[in-house]
């Protein structure tokens, strides 16, 4: 019966996997375990059936049924694994030799503040404006062959394209060049100084600069970069790392990839997807909005520094407010301004002032510790509570009273400081909380 029925589900999933893009690596990681429990459920329900039948031995686990489903498991790992090494070769290994052939097209006038889509497949873009109402584009095509004969006659039918369509542009490979996986085509593009710019690249590079219009970039396999901006950013990536310096505007970077670097930024950044490498923002006026299947971060104003890296997420200098809910990260917060509230598990949390707060503190943790250094000229209410741990704090007053239990849970609470100050509300189990004194 287990066997009929775990073909049932394997054949299942396949035909999701063929015709509902159904993505086996994410789904196996995380759903594996039913593959036991439907077993095992299946195994008790011929016992049970056998045992009222006189023949319980029939139920038994043979060596032909664990190898079916190992045999399964293994087919639907292989599919897995094949999509995913087509992810990141999805043209095939490269082979041959490179020539490089030059690449002009004739410049094409067009109105200053045109619409203008940029469509590549392969090889790398730059794109940046001009006071010239043209658009010109310059490069090279780079064509894998295994003689010079062929990437002669090859390299001469490369061409770029500049086609209108509709109320705006179109460029594109065209010639040997269009769908052709021996040929990468890197472009300099030139465009009017108002054009609004929208950039696909299947395999490359893209380098955006100078621009003032709101730029819009789909990038699968390549790194991005973009900078001296006046209005708004917006990159869907696939893979590769993403720089965005000097915007006048708002940058939201989605998707995947690997490392982030964002670096005055006069509006908001707002990342949304899961990102390997590092990531790291500095000096973003309208603050950060992480958001990822680990993080939840939301960050109104951000003068100084924010990065995750190996495990570590810092932040310093933030004038707003900070809320974060995260795990399995070593927190270190200095210098928020605003309301702070952070939950995490798994990873200690120190959170520093080097003036006294105004605004309330709120942090909850799990499996981990809590560090708070406050001047000593600050007021504030607390709350801390320690299950399965210690408290210490180097400020003391007889408004503030500390109590243990034989368990070993920890409690403080009270009031500290002449003035009205806000309240600090922190909670934490399996590790200790430390309030200090900021040096």
């Amino acid at each position: 019966m287990f066997r009929g029925l775990l073909l049932i589900a394997i054949g299942v999933i396949l035909l999701l996997h063929n015709y509902r893009g159904l993505d086996l690596g994410p789904f196996l990681s995380h759903w594996w375990p039913l593959f036991l429990i439907v077993w095992g459920l299946v195994k008790l329900y011929e016992r049970t059936a056998d045992a009222s039948s006189g023949d319980p031995g029939t139920a038994r686990m043979g060596g032909g049924e664990v190898f079916t489903v190992l045999g399964l498991l293994c087919l639907v790992g292989i599919v897995a694994a094949a999509d995913r090494i087509k992810g990141r070769f999805p043209e095939g290994p490269d082979w041959g030799n490179i020539s490089s052939v030059d690449v002009n097209v004739a410049p094409k006038a067009v109105p200053s503040d045109t619409r203008i889509a940029v469509r590549w497949t392969r090889g790398n873009i730059t794109i940046r404006t001009n006071d010239t109402n043209e658009i010109r584009a310059t490069g090279q095509a780079k064509i894998r062959s295994w003689n010079d004969s062929e990437a002669e006659r090859i390299g001469k039918e490369a061409s770029v394209e500049i086609a209108q369509n509709g109320d705006g542009y179109e460029i594109h490979p065209s010639g040997s060049a269009k769908n052709n996986s021996k040929v990468a085509l890197d472009v300099e593009i030139i465009v009017p100084p108002k054009a609004t710019v929208t950039i696909q690249n299947d395999k490359g590079d893209i380098t955006v600069s100078d621009f003032k219009t709101p730029v819009t970039i789909n990038a699968k396999h390549g790194d991005i970069e973009v900078r001296d901006t006046g209005a708004d950013v917006s990159i869907d990536a696939s893979g590769g790392d993403i720089s965005v310096s000097d915007t006048k505007g708002d940058v939201k970077i989605s998707g995947r990839g690997g490392e982030i670097a964002v670096t005055s930024a006069t509006g908001g950044l707002t990342l949304n997807g899961e990102f390997v490498g590092p990531i790291r923002a500095d000096k973003v006026g309208k603050g950060v909005r992480f958001v990822s299947h680990r993080t939840d971060l939301t960050l109104t104003q951000l003068s100084g520094h924010f990065e995750t890296e190996s495990g570590n997420l810092n932040i310093v200098d933030a004038p707003g407010n900070l809320a974060l809910r995260t795990n399995r990260y070593d927190i270190s917060i200095e210098n928020v301004a605003g309301r702070l509230k952070i939950e995490n598990r798994d990873g200690n949390v120190n959170v520093r002032f080097s003036e006294p707060p105004k605004q309330d503190i709120e942090i909850s943790n799990a499996s981990a510790s809590i560090a708070l250094s406050l001047p000593s000229q600050s007021s504030f209410d607390i709350a801390a509570d320690c299950h399965s741990g210690d408290i210490e704090t180097e400020f003391e007053a007889g408004t503030l009273t500390k109590s243990s239990t034989k368990s070993g849970d920890s409690h403080l609470e009270g009031r500290y400081g002449t003035a009205r100050g806000p309240k600090i509300t922190l909670k934490t189990s399996y590790g200790s909380i430390s309030i200090n004194k900021t040096s």
